[in-house]
């Protein structure tokens, strides 16, 4: 992505070492002697997670006694947005603490996308450019869909963006019952507000983890008699196994964004880049 963002900005990739003392610790080495007083930072915070916010952080206080005053982070995948909240006593706000660690560099703006949930902006006191990849995602699909082609919000969180996503392909919006067992995490699909039979859906949703509410969602939605599945997600995290879950399921393609590099090859993937989004944004 760093790669794709620099030949965006008709700039280069500077040139970093990144290697492991023999205890484990990270080691990292800004090469570059002459690096001016910005400088555009590329990671993300996908498996191993913290291995890659110590690389992230190291690599920022590197670049600040190169003589860099400001950084503009590019953390397209801004782990540990999920632990947005205390969900059992004695537990830490996790996204609170890393929003810290982040901000001991001098940071102008971060930007990433499609944050799990809006409010995690204001953990940060550094301005947050929350990109989407809906656009992408629309362009791609735009060329795809037909008059029998219906977007399916697969649990009540995602209802809000996948209307906007529906009324921009001018499709109608069908809404999955979704409950999920607080005994054992379950997830039990109860029903769909509209009719799928013969119908070619169009699943879209924030990221993929582990893809088994996702499956169950798709399988539910394949006994009722929808014609095709295609799911359609920013974020794709590649939890080991997942791939190969989703390639094993009716659905007949996963276009995600490169977010979170791609570490799985598949012939149900297809895979957008985010990089003029983003070099979009650092121009401004």
């Amino acid at each position: 992505m760093a790669q794709r963002v620099a030949a965006k900005l008709k700039t280069r990739l500077g040139k970093v070492e990144l290697s492991r003392f023999a205890n484990d610790e990270a080691r990292v080495w800004v090469k570059e002697a002459r690096v001016g007083k910005r400088a555009i930072l590329v990671q993300s915070m996908s498996a191993p997670t913290d291995e890659h916010l110590i690389e992230f952080c190291l690599l920022g206080d590197a670049l600040v006694r190169r003589g860099v005053k400001k950084i503009i982070a590019v953390i397209p995948w801004l782990g540990y947005t999920k632990q947005d909240k205390v969900f059992r006593p004695g537990e830490p706000l996790s996204v609170a603490v890393i929003a810290k660690i982040i901000e001991l560099l001098p940071l102008q703006k971060v930007i990433t996308f499609d944050l799990h949930k809006p409010h995690t902006r204001r953990f940060f006191k550094t301005p947050i450019a929350n990109l989407s990849a809906r656009e992408l995602l629309e362009e791609y699909f735009r060329k795809r869909v037909s008059k029998n082609t219906i977007v399916v919000a697969p649990d009540v969180g995602s209802v809000k963006s996948n209307t906007s996503f529906a009324k921009k392909l001018k499709l109608p919006l069908v809404k999955i019952d979704k409950k999920r067992s607080l005994a054992n995490g379950k997830v039990r699909v109860g029903g769909v507000s509209d009719e799928v039979k013969g119908k070619r859906v169009l699943i879209k949703d924030d990221m993929i983890a582990t893809g088994s509410t996702l499956i169950e969602a798709v399988k539910f939605l394949k006994a009722k008699g929808a014609s095709q599945i295609e799911v359609a997600a920013t974020h794709h995290l590649y939890v080991p196994g997942a791939q190969a879950k989703l390639d094993r399921s009716p659905i007949a393609r996963v276009v995600v964004t490169d977010t979170v590099e791609p570490r799985v090859k598949s012939k149900k993937l297809v895979v957008l880049s985010v990089a003029e989004v983003i070099a979009r944004e650092i121009r401004v």
